[in-house]
């Protein structure tokens, strides 16, 4: 390395190293000269339009790839915008490292110019944060940064770059260091024997998937399991997919705010195989309300303590290698018909009674069922925290792990759109739709223009109710009417445009698999508004509040 060169060109090198491909981010003045020296990498800068953007961009990548995303912004409030997709990837257990400029340390010391303590400010929403306080320390500090974010249980991680050490000369003996990869423990053998004992003993088990299994790249083991077994699978919203929603065992995902047909399951259940389930995902009382049910925790780290998440079993290594291990330990087959059965067709006839509603504005479930046909069993959907997210997450039939995304640790508003790009870069072939209410499509829906820039060519369907629907459902469950949620919307279609985008709006209900069909195949950014019709949230949380007799 020449001599002269900056330290931002070793922070590249480094990153080089990991095996980065995209940075996304908003270049500073502070940081000039570390965007500068990416253009001489391998690397792509992927130049955003907010830095929240960029951290739900570098969240969404780490989650379909299991690498770190790496979000980029200048110090001050160009990393504080960083934050809130930097806590979301936490609380999702995704693997980001985010880093950004900080005042140089002539100055840092003392009251001056945009000077907030960062290192502070991230670091409970962060598995690590810190400061390189030379650029020697660089090397070092990323390969750390790195691994922790990567570390089950993965998350993001904070690494401030104070302006004079990113300017500052390095000796060129200074390089990456080698990656040293953790290799997660094999499980013990006592613990997998005391667990066959307790499901042998059982009268109805029931597996309940979670983001750790999807992590963990475990669907053919859990798959083996509940064939060679005969045990139901459930998964939570974040695990959807892990187990396909068309198998025989399948009973759906928990997650809705009402005794949904899933949680019968869970009623007549008497163990818990829960696999790779972390409770952020779903509070464990919905399906252990009298703690009595026996739990068997497999993953690659301890259960989180919870009164109603008694743990009788912890099996903790690697996961796809506990799920076998049990599997062939355990001398019983159960039979999973019946309750599982109901359930399966109870969400069938939901999804077929979709298909031929053809009010308009649109039924939320005939929209949930035109996305399943236009979309193929690989593609990614991006379902946006909102009722969005509830339909999406309750009813839409999941077949590969990572196809349907939501945000269910710290449900962030906002993330479909910018998420949506990084799904595009992450996997090009298939087909990527954002899915999102008006609410929260205009919270970072200034990314179109980065998608038409960089020629990402994603599809995003609005559902327009010009409300905060959600908690208008909330309210009107809770106290019997709703106030404060309700707003206007631009025309989308123009809107649409003006970034150079195409925009459709659906005005009949026979229109919108067409479009979305339409859109998908086209190779450009494509916005679709339809017109919802939300009515039937409290006819169909009315509904499962009468769904209270066990099967």
């Amino acid at each position: 390395m020449d001599p002269q060169v900056e330290a931002a060109r070793l922070l590249v090198r480094c990153l080089e190293a990991e095996g980065v491909e995209y940075v996304f981010g908003i270049p500073g003045e502070e940081n000039i000269h570390f965007v500068d020296a990416l253009n001489e990498s391998s690397i792509r800068y992927i130049l955003v339009r907010h830095e929240q953007g960029a951290a739900f961009m570098a969240e969404m990548y780490g989650r379909l790839t299991g690498r770190p995303g790496v979000a980029s912004a200048t110090l001050g409030p160009g990393a504080i915008n960083l934050q809130l997709g930097v806590a979301d990837a936490t609380t999702n257990s995704t693997p980001v490292v985010a880093i950004s400029a900080q005042v140089g340390l002539d100055r840092i010391y003392k009251e001056s110019h945009q000077i907030i303590d960062l290192v502070s400010l991230f670091r409970p929403i962060t598995k690590w944060s810190d400061m390189a306080p030379t650029p020697e320390a660089l090397p070092e500090m990323v390969r750390k940064a790195f691994k922790v974010a990567q570390t089950e249980r993965p998350g993001a991680v904070y690494l401030a770059i104070p302006e004079d050490v990113e300017s500052a000369k390095v000796d060129p003996s200074l390089k990456p260091l080698p990656i040293n990869i953790v290799r997660p423990e094999e499980p013990s053998a006592s613990q997998v024997a005391r667990a066959a004992d307790v499901i042998a003993l059982s009268r109805q088990p029931i597996i309940l998937a979670g983001h750790g299994a999807t992590r963990n790249r475990a669907s053919h083991e859990l798959i083996r399991m509940s064939e060679r077994l005969g045990i139901p699978v459930a998964t939570t919203f974040n695990g959807k997919g892990v187990f396909p929603d068309d198998h025989d065992h399948a009973l759906g995902a928990v997650g809705f705010m009402r005794h949904d047909y899933v949680n019968f399951g869970f009623d007549e259940a008497d163990v818990l195989i829960c696999v790779g389930y972390e409770l952020q995902e779903f509070d464990p009382v919905k399906i252990n309300p009298h703690a009595d049910k026996k739990i068997i925790h497999i993953h690659r780290f301890a259960a989180e303590v919870d009164d109603h998440y008694p743990v009788a079993v912890g099996i903790q290594g690697d996961i796809r290698n506990s799920l076998r291990a049990l599997t062939d330990a355990v001398r019983r087959r159960f039979d999973s018909r019946g309750t599982g059965e109901k359930i399966r067709r109870m969400i069938g006839e939901e999804l077929e009674r979709g298909r031929h509603e053809d009010r308009f504005p649109m039924s939320p479930r005939r929209i949930v069922t035109d996305i399943r046909e236009a979309m193929g069993r690989k593609d990614i959907v991006l379902a946006d925290t909102g009722a969005v997210k509830m339909w999406m997450a309750r009813m839409y039939p999941t077949y590969e792990p990572n196809t349907l995304l939501v945000s269910n640790g710290l449900s962030s508003m906002g993330f479909a759109v910018p998420g949506a790009l990084a799904a595009k870069l992450a996997y090009p072939n298939r087909h990527v739709l954002a899915t999102t209410g008006d609410g929260a499509f205009l919270m970072n829906s200034q990314e179109l223009e980065t998608a038409v820039r960089e020629k990402l060519p994603i599809t995003v369907l609005i559902w327009e109710d010009k409300a905060y629907g959600l908690i208008e459902w909330k309210m009107d469950l809770e106290m019997g009417h709703d106030s404060n949620v309700e707003f206007g919307n631009p025309d989308f279609v123009k809107y649409a445009e003006s970034f150079g985008a195409r925009g459709y709006r659906i005005e009949s209900a026979d229109a919108l698999l067409p479009t979305l069909r339409q859109a998908l195949e086209e190779d450009t950014v494509s916005v679709i508004t339809v017109p919802v019709d939300y009515s039937e949230n409290l006819r169909l949380t009315s509904k499962l509040g009468e769904l209270t007799d066990p099967f």
